[in-house]
């Protein structure tokens, strides 16, 4: 993961120095009339700019798979705003306050990464990670992450992404139909799980066991073709999991 570390103020740059070293590869992007702290924070990782911060997002959005920025919560959404194109390719955006307490994801919490990313710059820093998504606040499943993390490919649409996430969060009855894939699915899940499963959750081994009508969703942990029929009967409500062979 490409990141890129933003501070503006020298305690920032001071901190951003601790963030680079916790990020192998990362890029520390200051202003100017920092550069003898920059260098002093990051070393040959350091990279100063003239003019504004918010010239250089354009291109911190196209050559980053993250950005990290010591700065202020709503200059950072002032700054990214006006280049926002969705959640399938926005960078994953964190902010960390000038104390180091608070590692905040902005965007792109799930897909992006920020989630992750932050959680990964609380433990480096001693800081809280602040989660706001409402599957990781209430520590359920995350419907576009599950299994992620062993490698299985997600097959859905957006809508049925929305329906069934929104089903989970909710409460709503939740079929899992697992058929094949590592059975730890629950412990390696993204930005990490422990305890019971949601109460919400019923599991099956086959998915020609679930009363279809008693879910409001349908997870689907599979590496066969579904039926027509069941197909049919689950459009809009199921979202396909593909672990690899």
């Amino acid at each position: 993961m490409r990141i890129a570390v933003v501070a503006i103020t020298r305690h920032g740059i001071a901190l951003a120095g601790r963030v680079v070293a916790a990020l192998p590869g990362a890029r520390l992007f200051a202003p100017a009339k920092f550069r003898g702290e920059a260098a002093n924070a990051a070393g040959d990782a350091a990279q100063c700019y003239e003019g504004k911060v918010g010239d250089q997002v354009p291109a911190l959005f196209a050559a980053f798979d993250g950005i990290v920025a010591i700065v202020s919560l709503g200059a950072v959404v002032r700054l990214i705003a006006p280049h926002l194109q969705g959640k399938e390719a926005d960078p994953a955006v964190v902010v960390v306050d000038e104390a180091g307490r608070f590692a905040i994801p902005v965007l792109s919490g799930h897909l992006g990464g920020a989630n992750a990313l932050a959680g990964h710059l609380a433990t480096a820093l001693g800081a809280t990670a602040v989660l706001t998504t409402a599957s990781d606040a209430r520590a359920t499943i995350a419907v576009d992450l599950l299994g992620r993390e062993l490698g299985w490919e997600l097959a859905a649409t957006h809508g049925e992404l929305v329906h069934c996430s929104a089903a989970m969060v909710n409460d709503e009855p939740v079929a899992l139909v697992q058929e094949a894939g590592d059975g730890d699915w629950w412990v390696h899940h993204a930005n990490g799980r422990d305890g019971p499963l949601p109460a919400n959750v019923v599991r099956f081994e086959r998915l020609e066991e679930v009363t279809l009508d008693d879910f409001a969703a349908v997870l689907w942990i599979s590496r066969r073709i579904m039926p027509a029929a069941l197909a049919a009967r689950l459009a809009g409500r199921c979202v396909t999991y593909r672990p690899p062979a």
